[in-house]
């Protein structure tokens, strides 16, 4: 059965209207709640986390959910402000029944979104979203609220992110020294722009801390993981060792080196595959990508006598396949790098203090990558009315073929609909440039022509 509400990444929508309206962000909470079991011992109810990224919509969204999650008998305890893996940490390991982040991500102010968390520390399972869905969607889904309040304590919030952070700074490399670094931080206005600058300062690195100053509307608004042209500036003219660009949740990371030369999730895989090898740490000499890595990234990984191993687009996808094949090291080109070992979910913050880390250990991070070779590759969002099976497109069909007939070997071809946009997304990579532009025009123009808005 397929899902009506959860996308890749959660619920998202606009705040205000289905599915973020009120009474369904209410029947989510109550049916989280529902779900969760309680405690054999205590006959306690579920305790559940709740924490947002800075859009102005954030608190309102997470009162609702809380009062819901108190209908069923839950209790609701508020981190504030805090990151997408901040959330997933605390839950994991602080005994948490679950745990509802208030986000979309990278996307503008105006949508917002909700994750859940598993008392694992991971996303629930599809299974157990399309459960949920059964009873937000039925119409006798909602219960009579069993508390008339939905309070939801604030008192903790700052012991919470103050947990999550030395969490952080016990997973930095041994010999790692951060004194002498200066570091670029762009915050995206977002989760991490008070996190990440107090991370870094408190072990000692030099921060320049650029869109750290959210109001609730600026999020990712030309800055953060998508726009990182601002950061990669921002270092060259500060003399730099390492720039990162967060997204608005801080659940992916983009970096750049002295050079101002932009290094993305395939690098850093590169990057942390290598070092995981030399100190006999990665698990199977197989890291997890997804179809978007590039060709480059397999073929230098091959040189170091490592295997790409590729999912569907999505990390929830990638987590999956480590877990299913024993790894511990994969990621998305956008930033989006899972640590088994450190953590159960891609952490932007996690992420730049393991490159910062070793960018103090091996030398600067243009080095590190000096032999990533990566293929010309070209993305084309492509707006949809409606998202049918690719395969049922004619001319899109024929066109597909057309354009794997004629790279062959020297390049790939990818479509795909976005999990939380009416988008799709057409990627050709080649090694010819004017290959990529010409199959990637040619494919968005059978996809505008077939079912475009």
């Amino acid at each position: 059965m397929s899902k009506q509400l959860f996308g890749t990444d959660g619920i998202r929508g606009v705040p205000g209207q289905y599915p973020l309206d009120d009474r369904t962000l209410e029947r989510v909470g109550f049916a989280l709640g529902d779900y969760l079991p309680r405690s054999e011992a205590t006959r306690s109810g579920p305790r559940v986390l709740i924490g947002c990224d800075t859009r102005e919509s954030g608190p309102h969204i997470a009162e609702q959910i809380a009062r819901g999650l108190s209908s069923a008998g839950a209790d609701a305890i508020f981190a504030g402000v805090i990151t997408t893996p901040g959330v997933a940490w605390l839950v994991g390991r602080q005994g948490f029944s679950a745990g509802v982040v208030i986000s979309a991500s990278h996307n503008p102010y105006h949508d917002n979104g909700v994750k859940l968390i598993s008392s694992s520390g991971m996303k629930f399972s599809d299974a157990i979203e399309t459960c949920l869905e059964q009873g937000i969607l039925s119409p006798n889904g909602a219960s009579p609220a069993r508390r008339n309040t939905a309070a939801i304590p604030g008192d903790s919030s700052e012991r919470l992110c103050a947990d999550y952070l030395e969490g952080l700074r016990r997973a930095a490399l041994p010999g790692a020294k951060f004194a002498g670094l200066k570091i670029v931080l762009d915050c995206a206005n977002g989760a991490a722009s008070k996190l990440a600058p107090e991370l870094f300062g408190s072990l000692g690195a030099s921060v320049v801390a650029m869109n750290d100053t959210p109001d609730g509307r600026n999020i990712n608004a030309g800055c953060g993981s998508l726009y990182p042209e601002g950061m990669q500036e921002r270092v060259v003219e500060t003399g730099a060792t390492l720039g990162v660009a967060f997204d608005g949740d801080a659940d992916r990371a983009i970096f750049a080196g002295a050079s101002g030369k932009l290094v993305d999730g395939d690098g850093v895989l590169l990057i942390a595959g290598r070092h995981l090898k030399s100190t006999g740490k990665l698990k199977g000499s197989v890291i997890v990508g997804t179809t978007m890595a590039n060709l480059g990234l397999e073929r230098s990984l091959e040189k170091s006598g490592l295997k790409l191993e590729r999912t569907a687009v999505g990390d929830r996808y990638v987590l999956e396949e480590l877990l299913r094949i024993g790894g511990n090291l994969g990621g998305e080109q956008s930033g989006h790098i899972l640590f088994l070992d450190d953590a159960t979910t891609g952490d932007g913050m996690l992420t730049a203090l393991k490159i910062a880390s070793l960018v103090s250990i091996a030398g600067p991070l243009d080095q590190l990558v000096a032999d990533l070779n990566i293929y010309p590759q070209k993305i084309v969002n492509v707006k949809v009315s409606s998202k049918p099976p690719l395969a049922s497109l004619p001319e899109v069909s024929h066109v597909l073929k057309e354009a794997e007939r004629a790279l062959g070997d020297s390049g790939r071809v990818i479509l795909r609909y976005s999990g939380t946009e009416p988008l799709a997304r057409v990627m050709v990579e080649a090694e010819c440039e004017e290959d990529v532009a010409r199959w990637s025009e040619t494919l968005a123009q059978a996809l505008r022509s077939s079912i475009g808005e």
